[in-house]
């Protein structure tokens, strides 16, 4: 009976042991087949990692160090060149014009691009038709987007004319304070569609069951959009916001071609600074400029996903 007992518990160890031997192969099989895939994915990330960079994080990091050398002798001048940056004239009306037209524009198109998609989702028929039309801005080049602005807003364009048909004061819009909102116009006129499109892409992906079930229960138009549509667009928002941002700095190229490097001093912007300094080789200034510039904007980014992880999270 022992030696029954001891064979049993004999085979017992030895069925453990090649249990134990087969489940360890089969984990070092998965490790090594994940291993594996791991190396294919960083074979297709790092050329984009390499792009990356030498494209941008090299260059950025040379701006920095920059910006604490003097232009002409590289020597380090400590934070000089940020004071002088701060105490130029050029640089505060730049940089206040520029946060202005961030102010004004970014939550202009946020909110007017919403109110479009929304209206757009409603509708059954010639959706796809109204989103092309709105996406139609994009498609137009740069340089046709500026014979219309001198066709529209020239001294002698057709909006002072009509102006004048109808007896009232005409302006001369990009000679005044008013090339402001010219600008302002012509940002929300091109990337209105692109919003329009990434909020109907928010929309899309909200349930209809949960309009259906809020519908059901005696709820409004009005509260299904502020219990239903707005919370579930958070993270919609967050992407919305920070490519509004950044598409604004791309209107430069419109302002630029239309006024030159000097423009009325409310169309004076960052953009028109740098390309100033960078034609005059002022380099250190531009550094520093651009370092403060980028720091504003991961801020703002920083700020900007926080509290939409918050919103998120409630």
């Amino acid at each position: 009976m022992k030696i029954n007992l001891k064979e049993h518990l004999s085979l017992t160890e030895k069925r453990n042991a090649k249990s134990d031997l087969l489940f360890s192969r089969k984990r070092n099989r998965r490790r090594c087949v994940a291993f594996r895939n791991t190396e294919k994915g960083l074979a297709f990330i790092l050329p984009s990692f390499a792009g990356v960079c030498i494209f941008w994080l090299i260059p950025y990091v040379d701006v920095i160090r920059r910006s604490f050398c003097g232009a002409v002798n590289g020597e380090f001048v400590g934070i000089e060149n940020y004071r002088t940056i701060f105490a130029n004239k050029a640089f505060r009306l730049a940089a206040g014009n520029t946060l202005r037209f961030f102010g004004v524009c970014v939550p202009l198109l946020v909110v007017l691009s919403l109110v479009i998609a929304v209206l757009l989702a409603g509708q059954k028929r010639f959706t796809q038709i109204l989103k092309s039309f709105f996406l139609l801005p994009m498609a137009i080049p740069v340089a046709s987007v500026v014979l219309l602005w001198r066709l529209l807003f020239d001294d002698q364009g057709l909006w002072n004319h009509l102006l004048h048909m109808l007896s009232v004061q005409t302006n001369d819009w990009m000679n005044t304070g008013a090339s402001f909102y010219v600008l302002v116009i012509s940002y929300i006129w091109r990337n209105l569609g692109y919003d329009v499109v990434l909020w109907m892409a928010g929309l899309s992906a909200i349930p209809a069951a949960l309009y259906e079930a809020a519908k059901v229960d005696g709820a409004g138009e009005w509260k299904c959009f502020t219990k239903i549509t707005l919370p579930n667009l958070l993270p919609s928002l967050f992407t919305i916001v920070v490519l509004s941002v950044l598409n604004a700095f791309k209107v430069f190229r419109e302002a630029y071609l239309v006024a030159g490097d000097y423009p009325q001093e409310k169309m004076y912007l960052l953009q028109h600074l740098f390309n100033n300094w960078y034609r005059d080789l002022s380099l250190d200034k531009m550094s520093a400029a651009a370092v403060v510039t980028g720091l504003v904007i991961f801020l703002l980014i920083l700020g900007l996903w926080k509290a939409w992880g918050k919103g998120g999270a409630e």
